[in-house]
Protein backbone atom coordinates (compact mmCIF):
# COMPACT_ATOMS: atom_id res chain seq x y z
CA UNK A 1 0.00 0.00 0.00
CA UNK A 2 1.39 3.41 -0.95
CA UNK A 3 0.30 4.98 2.34
CA UNK A 4 2.59 2.53 4.13
CA UNK A 5 5.62 3.11 1.93
CA UNK A 6 8.91 4.12 3.48
CA UNK A 7 11.66 5.24 1.16
CA UNK A 8 15.17 4.14 2.04
CA UNK A 9 18.37 6.18 2.05
CA UNK A 10 21.90 5.46 0.86
CA UNK A 11 23.68 3.01 3.17
CA UNK A 12 27.47 2.94 2.89
CA UNK A 13 27.51 -0.52 4.48
CA UNK A 14 25.38 -2.09 1.76
CA UNK A 15 26.24 -3.20 -1.79
CA UNK A 16 26.64 -0.33 -4.25
CA UNK A 17 26.39 -0.69 -8.02
CA UNK A 18 28.43 1.98 -9.79
CA UNK A 19 28.56 2.54 -13.54
CA UNK A 20 28.35 5.34 -16.08
CA UNK A 21 29.68 6.84 -19.28
CA UNK A 22 29.11 10.59 -19.40
CA UNK A 23 27.65 10.90 -15.89
CA UNK A 24 28.15 8.86 -12.70
CA UNK A 25 25.45 6.31 -11.83
CA UNK A 26 25.25 4.80 -8.36
CA UNK A 27 22.51 2.34 -7.55
CA UNK A 28 21.52 0.61 -4.35
CA UNK A 29 18.48 -1.62 -3.91
CA UNK A 30 16.15 -0.15 -1.30
CA UNK A 31 17.46 3.41 -1.61
CA UNK A 32 15.48 6.25 -3.16
CA UNK A 33 16.97 7.89 -6.26
CA UNK A 34 16.46 11.36 -7.72
CA UNK A 35 16.41 11.06 -11.52
CA UNK A 36 16.48 13.64 -14.30
CA UNK A 37 15.69 12.74 -17.91
CA UNK A 38 16.08 15.38 -20.61
CA UNK A 39 15.34 15.71 -24.31
CA UNK A 40 18.21 15.50 -26.77
CA UNK A 41 17.94 19.17 -27.76
CA UNK A 42 17.45 20.55 -24.22
CA UNK A 43 21.06 21.75 -23.87
CA UNK A 44 22.24 23.29 -27.18
CA UNK A 45 25.94 23.67 -27.94
CA UNK A 46 26.08 27.35 -26.98
CA UNK A 47 24.39 26.62 -23.63
CA UNK A 48 26.85 23.84 -22.88
CA UNK A 49 29.72 26.19 -23.72
CA UNK A 50 28.35 28.75 -21.26
CA UNK A 51 28.01 26.02 -18.62
CA UNK A 52 31.61 24.93 -19.27
CA UNK A 53 32.89 28.47 -18.83
CA UNK A 54 30.98 28.87 -15.58
CA UNK A 55 32.28 25.52 -14.35
CA UNK A 56 35.85 26.46 -15.35
CA UNK A 57 35.67 29.68 -13.34
CA UNK A 58 34.31 27.76 -10.36
CA UNK A 59 37.07 25.15 -10.60
CA UNK A 60 39.71 27.89 -10.64
CA UNK A 61 38.12 29.49 -7.58
CA UNK A 62 38.17 26.14 -5.76
CA UNK A 63 41.74 25.38 -6.90
CA UNK A 64 40.52 22.20 -8.61
CA UNK A 65 41.78 20.71 -11.91
CA UNK A 66 40.59 22.71 -14.91
CA UNK A 67 40.47 19.51 -17.00
CA UNK A 68 37.13 18.73 -15.37
CA UNK A 69 35.38 21.68 -17.02
CA UNK A 70 34.64 19.93 -20.31
CA UNK A 71 32.84 16.86 -18.91
CA UNK A 72 29.55 18.63 -19.64
CA UNK A 73 30.18 18.40 -23.38
CA UNK A 74 31.44 14.88 -23.88
CA UNK A 75 32.00 11.50 -22.34
CA UNK A 76 34.50 11.54 -19.48
CA UNK A 77 37.91 10.17 -20.32
CA UNK A 78 39.74 7.63 -18.13
CA UNK A 79 42.13 10.44 -17.14
CA UNK A 80 39.22 12.59 -15.96
CA UNK A 81 37.78 9.64 -14.06
CA UNK A 82 41.10 9.25 -12.24
CA UNK A 83 41.20 12.96 -11.40
CA UNK A 84 37.67 12.85 -9.98
CA UNK A 85 38.43 9.74 -7.92
CA UNK A 86 41.58 11.37 -6.54
CA UNK A 87 39.67 14.38 -5.19
CA UNK A 88 38.98 14.55 -1.44
CA UNK A 89 35.41 13.36 -0.71
CA UNK A 90 34.09 16.85 0.06
CA UNK A 91 35.67 18.36 -3.04
CA UNK A 92 34.25 15.55 -5.18
CA UNK A 93 30.81 16.08 -3.67
CA UNK A 94 30.99 19.84 -4.26
CA UNK A 95 32.08 19.26 -7.84
CA UNK A 96 29.13 17.02 -8.70
CA UNK A 97 26.80 19.42 -6.87
CA UNK A 98 28.05 22.30 -9.00
CA UNK A 99 27.62 20.30 -12.22
CA UNK A 100 24.11 19.43 -11.08
CA UNK A 101 23.22 23.06 -10.37
CA UNK A 102 24.47 24.24 -13.75
CA UNK A 103 22.60 21.52 -15.59
CA UNK A 104 19.26 22.04 -13.89
CA UNK A 105 19.43 25.81 -14.14
CA UNK A 106 19.99 25.51 -17.89
CA UNK A 107 17.20 22.94 -18.28
CA UNK A 108 14.75 25.29 -16.57
CA UNK A 109 15.47 27.90 -19.25
CA UNK A 110 13.46 25.59 -21.57
CA UNK A 111 15.75 25.32 -24.59
CA UNK A 112 14.91 23.15 -27.58
CA UNK A 113 11.52 22.25 -29.04
CA UNK A 114 10.06 21.52 -25.57
CA UNK A 115 7.54 18.86 -26.70
CA UNK A 116 6.21 18.25 -23.18
CA UNK A 117 4.82 21.77 -22.99
CA UNK A 118 1.82 20.17 -24.72
CA UNK A 119 -0.28 18.63 -21.94
CA UNK A 120 -1.22 15.53 -23.93
CA UNK A 121 2.46 14.81 -24.67
CA UNK A 122 3.46 15.32 -21.03
CA UNK A 123 0.69 12.87 -20.11
CA UNK A 124 2.31 10.21 -22.32
CA UNK A 125 5.55 10.57 -20.35
CA UNK A 126 3.65 10.46 -17.05
CA UNK A 127 1.76 7.33 -18.06
CA UNK A 128 5.02 5.57 -18.96
CA UNK A 129 6.58 6.52 -15.61
CA UNK A 130 3.59 5.30 -13.59
CA UNK A 131 2.94 2.12 -15.59
CA UNK A 132 4.83 -0.29 -13.29
CA UNK A 133 4.58 1.80 -10.14
CA UNK A 134 3.98 -0.52 -7.19
CA UNK A 135 5.33 -3.52 -9.13
CA UNK A 136 8.87 -2.89 -10.30
CA UNK A 137 9.45 0.34 -8.37
CA UNK A 138 7.71 2.79 -6.06
CA UNK A 139 7.29 6.44 -6.99
CA UNK A 140 7.33 9.25 -4.48
CA UNK A 141 6.71 12.14 -6.88
CA UNK A 142 7.70 13.44 -10.30
CA UNK A 143 7.26 16.39 -12.63
CA UNK A 144 7.32 16.50 -16.43
CA UNK A 145 8.71 19.85 -17.57
CA UNK A 146 8.74 21.14 -21.19
CA UNK A 147 12.09 19.49 -22.02
CA UNK A 148 12.91 17.26 -19.05
CA UNK A 149 11.47 15.27 -16.16
CA UNK A 150 12.46 14.77 -12.52
CA UNK A 151 11.40 11.87 -10.32
CA UNK A 152 12.07 10.33 -6.92
CA UNK A 153 11.79 6.57 -7.21
CA UNK A 154 12.86 3.48 -5.31
CA UNK A 155 13.41 0.27 -7.28
CA UNK A 156 12.34 -3.14 -6.06
CA UNK A 157 14.73 -6.15 -6.03
CA UNK A 158 15.57 -7.30 -9.55
CA UNK A 159 15.05 -3.89 -11.15
CA UNK A 160 17.18 -0.80 -11.50
CA UNK A 161 17.39 2.45 -13.45
CA UNK A 162 19.33 0.97 -16.38
CA UNK A 163 16.51 -1.54 -16.98
CA UNK A 164 13.40 0.45 -16.13
CA UNK A 165 14.63 3.91 -17.13
CA UNK A 166 15.54 2.83 -20.63
CA UNK A 167 12.09 1.28 -21.09
CA UNK A 168 10.49 4.58 -20.00
CA UNK A 169 12.51 6.48 -22.59
CA UNK A 170 12.14 3.95 -25.39
CA UNK A 171 8.38 3.48 -25.04
CA UNK A 172 7.50 7.13 -24.46
CA UNK A 173 9.70 8.17 -27.40
CA UNK A 174 7.88 5.80 -29.74
CA UNK A 175 4.44 7.01 -28.62
CA UNK A 176 5.36 10.70 -28.70
CA UNK A 177 7.00 10.51 -32.12
CA UNK A 178 3.84 8.91 -33.47
CA UNK A 179 1.61 11.45 -31.72
CA UNK A 180 3.37 14.58 -32.98
CA UNK A 181 4.64 13.19 -36.29
CA UNK A 182 8.36 13.33 -35.70
CA UNK A 183 11.22 10.86 -36.23
CA UNK A 184 14.57 10.20 -34.58
CA UNK A 185 15.82 10.22 -30.99
CA UNK A 186 13.76 12.20 -28.51
CA UNK A 187 15.63 11.74 -25.23
CA UNK A 188 19.24 12.20 -24.25
CA UNK A 189 20.34 8.59 -23.78
CA UNK A 190 21.95 8.98 -20.36
CA UNK A 191 19.94 10.38 -17.44
CA UNK A 192 21.29 12.14 -14.39
CA UNK A 193 20.64 10.27 -11.15
CA UNK A 194 21.59 10.63 -7.51
CA UNK A 195 21.13 8.19 -4.63
CA UNK A 196 19.49 10.15 -1.81
CA UNK A 197 21.66 10.21 1.29
CA UNK A 198 19.61 11.90 4.03
CA UNK A 199 16.06 12.80 5.01
CA UNK A 200 17.00 16.46 4.65
CA UNK A 201 18.07 15.84 1.06
CA UNK A 202 14.96 13.73 0.38
CA UNK A 203 12.61 16.54 1.42
CA UNK A 204 14.73 19.16 -0.34
CA UNK A 205 14.49 17.25 -3.63
CA UNK A 206 10.77 16.65 -3.11
CA UNK A 207 10.25 20.42 -2.70
CA UNK A 208 12.49 21.05 -5.72
CA UNK A 209 10.25 18.85 -7.87
CA UNK A 210 7.09 20.51 -6.60
CA UNK A 211 8.42 24.05 -7.10
CA UNK A 212 10.21 23.42 -10.40
CA UNK A 213 7.31 24.64 -12.61
CA UNK A 214 6.94 27.80 -10.52
CA UNK A 215 10.68 28.51 -10.59
CA UNK A 216 10.68 28.03 -14.37
CA UNK A 217 7.69 30.40 -14.63
CA UNK A 218 5.45 27.82 -16.29
CA UNK A 219 1.70 28.20 -16.54
CA UNK A 220 -0.91 25.58 -15.74
CA UNK A 221 -1.05 23.05 -18.57
CA UNK A 222 2.63 23.43 -19.49
CA UNK A 223 3.80 20.68 -17.12
CA UNK A 224 2.56 17.55 -15.35
CA UNK A 225 3.04 17.16 -11.59
CA UNK A 226 2.56 13.87 -9.74
CA UNK A 227 2.49 14.64 -5.99
CA UNK A 228 3.75 12.46 -3.12
CA UNK A 229 1.26 10.07 -1.59
CA UNK A 230 3.29 9.70 1.61
CA UNK A 231 4.03 12.80 3.64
Amino acid sequence: MHNQLKFGLFDSEQVIKAEGHHLPHWFQTGAAIFITFRTEDSLPKNVIEQMQQSLLEWLRGQDLPEELANVLAKQRTPEQEQIIESLPPQARSNYFKRVNQLMHRSLDACHGTCPFRQSEVAKIVADCITFFDGQRYDLDCFVVMPNHAHAIVQFRPGYDLSLVGHSWLRYSSRLINKHIGRKGPLWQAEPFDHVIRSLQQFYYLRRYIEQNPLNAKLRAGEYYYFPPRVL
